[in-house]
């Protein structure tokens, strides 16, 4: 049996950099989405064009609404979910102490632990995010109930308990650094898929975790890595926090620098974590490794994520937030590194992934351009992205982050049918302002315009349906 979606379709087609992601965007107004029995799509175009072969299926007739890649958070905090718009009377590291970290305690309950499991996928679902990647929580049974609601659920996590080795003496997280690399070793034997095969199928995969560098000791990295390299061939990932928030002298940076007495923040994942940058263990990077925010990175750095095939998670809306600036897109772009969407929920008070994109945009349509100039600079960094690029920053650039490129992020034939279906009638303005705006007569122009509409005035009331392999996902309130 063959199901086909009909409605107004976009996607970034193929495997494009974010460069190129204009030209590889697909538009169809009436368009199909077939799907087979497998949750496989078998084909993605205009509804007059389908093929003969698909005469017969059954047709959901999406009227009116729009059909768009389910979105991929790469960076996101479970144990935070009760916890966004946190007043820390600070910036980063005095929000974390005042706000975060007790918050993050009270998972300790199991009943709490359940409630914030159920919430959480919950929230997914409703506002579209078929993927996470997400920074779990320190406490076994609280991650246990993440990975089997996510499980019932079907939607796609990646997750990793958060591994604090340093903290605050009345910190509940904090395990020593055997404790540690135990914890961590157990849930990827219990949650991880470690055979080719169930990869393959997989929809839940762990990530190892280091909270950042200052909640661990060089020793926890040593160990941490050494647990890696003995799973890296099987999949599991990693992720961890990189360049946040630069304030001088008592900031995220220059307190790693200072501590590890390294050249650069990123030398401590690099396995060059002892003083002076020399090696003293395994490096994290690699292709199924994710930095969030690096809103601050050297151009070394940027060469060496690059290089090495590592992602950046870039979080626009809790680095406003948190007053910790704003990863700079242009000479990102150009080191090379990829660039995906997250979150960082509860540091950013968005979970809807497209009103981070609107973020995304307002962040860098002015960077580096000083309010009340008289001229822009002659180094002027703005940048106003393309509609497409926004959407495959919010998609496919996710999909590649996690090394699932593969199976989702697009609608390209072959690959697993993970969509958003996104109405107007929901939410008012957003339906009139869609119906009656201004339709360029340059065709190519209307089409990104409007795209851009319905990414930048997108609410999460608009979300009627997030399917994942063609399945259409319930929360717990059905």
């Amino acid at each position: 049996m063959i199901t086909i979606h009909k409605g107004h379709i976009f996607h970034i087609a193929g495997a494009p950099m974010v460069t190129a992601a204009a030209e590889a965007l697909a538009w169809f107004p009436n368009g199909a989405l077939a799907i087979d029995r497998s949750g496989r799509i078998v084909y993605c175009g205009n509804w007059a064009d389908r093929p003969a072969g698909l005469d017969g299926s059954q047709v959901i007739d999406h009227h009116g609404c729009y059909i768009l890649p389910g979105f991929v958070d790469t960076h996101m905090h479970f144990p935070q979910v009760f916890c966004a718009g946190a007043y820390g009377g600070g910036q980063l590291l005095e929000w974390l102490n005042n706000c975060v970290f007790p918050s993050e305690g009270l998972l300790a309950d199991p009943e709490y632990a359940r409630t914030a499991a159920n919430e959480w996928c919950d929230r997914m679902i409703n506002s579209g995010t078929t993927m996470g990647l997400i920074f779990g929580s320190a406490f076994p049974h609280a991650q246990d109930f993440l990975f089997e609601t996510a499980r019932e659920r079907g939607l796609r996590i990646v997750c990793g308990r958060g591994v604090e080795t340093i903290a605050p003496e009345w910190s509940k997280q904090r395990t020593t650094e055997e404790e540690a690399v135990r914890l961590v070793r157990a849930e990827i034997e219990k949650w991880h898929p470690l055979t080719p095969e169930a990869r393959k199928v997989a929809l839940q995969f762990v990530a190892i975790v280091p909270r950042f560098s200052l909640s661990v000791t060089p020793k926890t990295l040593a160990a941490l890595g050494d647990l890696y390299h003995e799973y890296r061939d099987r999949g599991v990932y990693f992720t961890s926090h990189l360049n946040e928030n630069a304030r001088p002298k008592t900031g995220e940076i220059d307190s790693t620098k200072a501590v590890y007495k390294v050249a650069a923040y990123l030398d401590t994942y690099d396995g060059k974590f002892l003083p002076g940058s020399q090696v003293g263990g395994k490096s994290f990077l690699g292709k199924r490794s994710v930095f969030a925010h690096c809103a601050h990175c050297t151009d070394k750095e940027l060469a060496r994520l690059a290089e090495s095939g590592s992602s950046i998670a870039h979080c626009p809306v809790s680095q406003l937030f948190l007053g910790s600036g704003t990863m700079p897109w242009r000479r990102t772009v150009a080191a090379g590194v990829n660039i995906a969407i997250g979150s960082d929920y509860g540091g950013g008070d968005e979970f809807f992934v497209p009103q981070i994109l609107n973020a995304c945009f307002k962040a860098h349509i002015s960077e580096g351009i000083p309010v009340g100039m008289d001229s822009y600079p002659s180094d002027d960094q703005s940048i106003s992205l393309h509609p497409a690029e926004l959407l495959f920053t919010g998609t496919l650039a996710g999909a590649r982050a996690l090394d699932q490129e593969d199976r989702f992020g697009n609608f390209d034939v072959g690959k697993e049918a993970d969509f958003v279906v996104m109405d107007p009638s929901k939410c008012n303005t957003y339906a009139m302002t869609l119906k009656h705006m201004y339709k360029n007569p340059v065709t190519k122009l209307a089409r990104d315009a409007q795209l851009f509409a319905v990414i930048m005035l997108a609410r999460e009331s608009v979300v009627s349906g997030t399917y994942v392999r063609g399945r259409k996902l319930k929360t717990s309130k059905g």
